[in-house]
């Protein structure tokens, strides 16, 4: 956009999602601040999640199959994707559109829509890891998604149709296979149906990549003002004019709401109505220095719904999507499940006594897709809604933005995906 060097755009939230906008605003030309509450970028959501950049595991959530498992998961604990009863109408409106969404013509069209994203954002991912070097613990080769049953595995198969209809490259593969793709489960071929591997998934450690993202911003020219929490706006019906946080106001000339979980509170100041739910999400980091049996590829228990990835000297295991409000407090007991089924897999993986733990939310929309766009002031702009797959979506989104600021035409089909009050 000609003269953007003379507009300063105000990001809201130091996340992944941020922090890239970021990155794609400097590379604009944009003079930048972003402001977050916590003391230092991907504090939150971005801090210890899944680590996987995962078309393969593009599937939406609001699927035929869900309204089932989340009536059971009211009456048992065991369920990978629970409801908490809650006296939270906004839970309750979030739920009858996720539940509108669950019939075979809508997963189909969420998820043709959410690969599509996921797969531009690897691109960008991939392009701009190439273009600045950073280093985070990057791990390419491909994602496993094994299945412990025959049954799993045929429904798994199925499920995956419509993956690879649109393009994507995945295997069928038999227990041999999965563990001559991943040594480190040769341990459990035993319990394993078989497998599907997309060789063109991969992981890395998003809390790295984030906070070395920032540090290239900071260079840019970009400025961060941690420690500021935003908490309202001035602005009038055309246009957003300062943001107002608990250290004072931030004029601008345009504004991101990137702030995750956090973005339907503070854009009701404006009117806006995101349907932005949080799911909280468990991970446990364990130490693998000393144990020869972890494993190298990242990749999901689909059975059980566990997730695993490589970083370095560490294995982080996800699980679990809560419908719990706002609270992230955990407990031991929440981990037992993930780390027992690590264990199973891969006995020698790592030094599973010393985990350490951690709770965050995801910001979910019903369809499982994000939200772009603007609300009725025109220069507030949106970046938010990734779900479980934030970090894959990342720098796709976060180009996604930068392309609207600048009144570009995005390079992907945003339908389904532009907010509508």
């Amino acid at each position: 956009m000609s003269g953007a060097g003379e507009r300063h755009a105000v990001i809201l939230g130091a996340g992944v999602i941020g922090v890239t906008t970021a990155y794609y605003l400097a590379k604009d030309g944009y003079r930048v601040t972003v402001i977050d509450r916590q003391a230092a970028p991907a504090a939150e959501t971005s801090f210890a999640n899944a680590g996987l950049v995962a078309p393969g595991h593009a599937l939406t959530w609001a699927s035929p199959r869900a309204p089932k498992i989340l009536w059971k998961s009211l009456f048992s604990a065991d369920q990978a994707l629970r409801l908490k009863l809650r006296a939270d109408p906004r839970m309750w409106i979030w739920c009858l559109k996720f539940l509108r969404n669950c019939n075979a013509e809508s997963a189909r069209r969420n998820t043709t829509r959410k690969l599509a994203l996921c797969r531009y954002s690897q691109q960008e991912l991939q392009a701009l890891t190439a273009e600045t070097g950073l280093d985070y613990d990057r791990q390419e080769g491909g994602l496993l998604y094994i299945h412990r049953n025959p049954a799993s595995l045929e429904a798994a198969i199925r499920n995956m149709a419509i993956l690879k209809e649109n393009g994507l490259p995945l295997e069928v593969i038999d227990p041999a296979a999965c563990a001559r793709i991943e040594p480190a489960l040769e341990a459990a071929l035993g319990k394993i149906a078989g497998g599907i591997y997309c060789p063109t998934d991969e992981s890395g450690d998003c809390h790295l990549f984030t906070l070395r993202l920032a540090e290239r911003c900071t260079a840019m020219g970009v400025t961060f003002r941690f420690g500021t929490e935003a908490t309202g706006f001035v602005a009038s019906d055309a246009a957003v004019e300062q943001v107002v946080t608990d250290r004072g106001t931030i004029a601008g000339d345009l504004f991101v709401l990137a702030l995750g979980s956090y973005s339907p509170i503070l854009g009701r100041k404006l009117g806006l109505d995101l349907p932005v739910y949080p799911v909280k999400g468990y991970s446990a980091t364990v130490p693998v220095d000393g144990h020869n049996g972890a494993p190298r590829l990242g990749g999901v228990d689909d059975t059980n719904l566990v997730a695993w990835a490589r970083m370095g000297d560490r294995l982080r295991l996800t699980a679990t999507a809560e419908f719990t409000g706002y609270e992230t407090t955990h407990r031991p007991e929440d981990f037992r499940a993930m780390l027992a089924t690590a264990r199973d897999l891969f006995p020698d993986g790592g030094d599973y006594e010393r985990a350490s733990y951690w709770a965050c939310l995801r910001p979910m929309t019903p369809e499982g897709t994000p939200i772009f766009g603007t609300g009725r002031q025109k220069n507030l702009f949106l970046n938010t809604g990734h779900g479980h797959m934030g970090w894959t979506m990342a720098c796709g989104s976060g180009r996604i933005a930068a392309d609207l600021i600048a009144g570009r035409k995005p390079e992907i089909d945003l339908a389904g995906m532009i907010y509508a009050a």
